[in-house]
């Protein structure tokens, strides 16, 4: 194997995992080695909770995800999310709508094609979704969450090409699944923002890739039971020593799937809101015991893709 570890070497990438754990040097812009992000935050309402949660146990959010799509939110329901995220500083990435899971394809039904459920299949489900994207930038939007390199490319063409707002971060979904440096690279080169990696990537591995890209990795230390259930909560301190800089995710253990949400399961979607909350305060309680002098972010960071109202 030396030859093909050479030649990897040759061209910049680690020869195999970093088993050594290096430590990262690199941070975000405000010098910072981590973020908070709260996903599946279905709505004004749970944006509203995540908020009001975040405040009962003193815990700072620097960003908000959503999982059902742009399309799934009214007009005025986008406007609202803006506006709460614009207040509070943070982040709100929304989802792009139409994808394959909840088309027409029988493919992703069946059992070995489920991981293309988030894939947009043929153009119109690309023009669709890109419509998607459009009408939230136009509501104040300035990050969205997408699972296609495709749409990525065209997204990144559109914002070079003046279509769609310059500082519009672009954060690429976990149902992305790319799972080594060489394919997170050509990620990043295609204009992505953020990297959510998959849910059960060792730290070995996550020190291999952090070596080899400069975004931001979004690492689901608590993974919702579809995506492996982990809670890593106890790893967080050496995950941000080794991969900053790094967005810690909470997702929810034992929730229910509640993609696409809406009114019907709005109370489920904001107490499991109110929950992730719960646990990030008890991550941050091992934060502060066992690597005291980890950098967390700015509240309202330049580089955050906060609202505009």
């Amino acid at each position: 194997m030396k030859k093909t570890r050479d030649f990897l070497q040759s061209k910049g990438y680690p020869p195999g995992e970093l088993y050594d754990l290096p430590t990262s040097q690199k941070r975000f812009p405000d010098g910072a080695q981590y973020r908070i992000e709260i996903p599946s935050t279905e709505g004004p309402r749970a944006l509203a909770a995540v908020l009001e949660a975040a405040d009962r146990y003193g815990v700072t959010i620097h960003r908000v995800s959503q999982g059902s799509g742009i399309w799934m939110l009214t007009d005025e329901e986008i406007r609202e999310m803006c506006r709460l995220g614009a207040e509070a500083g943070i982040e709100v990435s929304l989802f792009v709508g139409p994808r394959a899971a909840w088309g027409t394809s029988a493919q992703v039904r069946s059992s070995a094609g489920l991981n293309l459920g988030a894939r947009l299949r043929g153009m119109d489900e690309v023009v669709y979704a890109t419509e998607d994207i459009i009408r939230g930038c136009e509501l104040g939007l300035r990050s969205v969450l997408v699972a296609d390199e495709g749409q990525l490319w065209l997204v990144n063409e559109m914002k070079n090409a003046g279509e769609l707002p310059a500082d519009l971060l672009v954060k690429i979904s976990v149902q992305m699944g790319a799972a080594n440096p060489i394919s997170i690279k050509l990620l990043e080169d295609l204009g992505a923002g953020t990297y959510n990696t998959p849910t059960d990537l060792t730290l070995p591995q996550m020190a291999a890739i952090r070596a080899s890209i400069d975004i931001p990795l979004d690492v689901y230390v608590e993974a919702p039971d579809d995506f492996g259930g982990f809670v890593r909560h106890y790893e967080v301190p050496e995950l941000i020593r080794v991969a900053a800089p790094v967005y810690v995710k909470l997702g929810l253990r034992n929730a229910a799937n509640i993609y696409p949400s809406g009114i019907h399961i709005e109370d489920l979607a904001i107490k499991q809101s109110q929950e992730r909350v719960h646990r990030t305060a008890l991550v941050m309680n091992i934060i502060e015991r066992y690597s005291g002098d980890a950098v967390m972010g700015e509240v309202g960071a330049a580089d955050l893709g906060i609202p505009v109202v």
